[in-house]
């Protein structure tokens, strides 16, 4: 289950869709089939999501919204959770307002996830995984390959990734977002995509000579 917080959580007794979600639930509807609505039932489980967090500062599904999301796509509620639980990119739980997914699968290990997830629990408090922070601010879940290895490690916060990180790195971007500021995405260390640390070592021209 893809909780953030180990306390009992305090679920809401109705959820309903509001009109900027609305706006958006018959568009994904519309891309499936008669009869295969059910499979709307991830970007609706993200608006839901998006929605909570857009509305009450922390991104998560509550129960009422998946048995909302059921009544739509005419789907039994035990199915909806079944997808909701599945998935690590949906909270069951409350999280924080910077939701810390740290990667530490073997790629980002061998190049120092260890070090990432102490600066982590340094800089927040946080002792364990699936706890949010004192202030509300932070919550930290560990997380499974987050699909750019080639700049390990890794560090999602809410929708964005931070490669290429360490502990000096991670703790200046999370004292950052405590001050209101959000860090440009991607390499902490300047790294040009995927190219090697130090940059690009072939095509490092868009001019090509003609030859005969």
């Amino acid at each position: 289950m893809a909780e953030a917080n180990t306390q009992a959580v305090v679920q809401p007794a109705t959820f309903a869709f509001d009109a900027e979600s609305e706006a958006k639930i018959a568009y994904f509807v519309a891309k499936y089939p008669e009869g295969k609505q059910a499979s709307a039932v991830l970007p609706l489980l993200d608006l839901a999501q998006r929605q909570m967090g857009r509305t009450t500062g922390s991104a998560w599904v509550p129960v009422a919204a998946m048995d909302e999301i059921g009544r739509i796509l005419g789907m039994p509620p035990i199915r909806v959770y079944e997808v909701a639980t599945f998935y690590l990119m949906f909270n069951t739980a409350p999280v924080g307002k910077f939701h810390l997914q740290v990667c530490t699968t073997t790629p980002c290990w061998l190049r120092g996830s260890d070090e990432v997830v102490h600066a982590c629990r340094k800089a927040t408090g946080i002792k364990g995984w699936k706890e949010t922070s004192e202030d509300g601010l932070f919550s930290m879940t560990e997380v499974e390959c987050l699909g750019a290895c080639v700049n390990a490690p890794i560090l999602q916060v809410n929708d964005d990734f931070y490669e290429d990180m360490d502990a000096a790195r991670t703790t200046a971007l999370l004292e950052a977002l405590k001050r209101g500021e959000i860090p440009p995405v991607g390499s902490t260390i300047g790294r040009q995509t995927s190219a090697p640390e130090g940059g690009p070592t072939t095509l490092t021209s868009l001019s090509f000579e003609k030859t005969e």
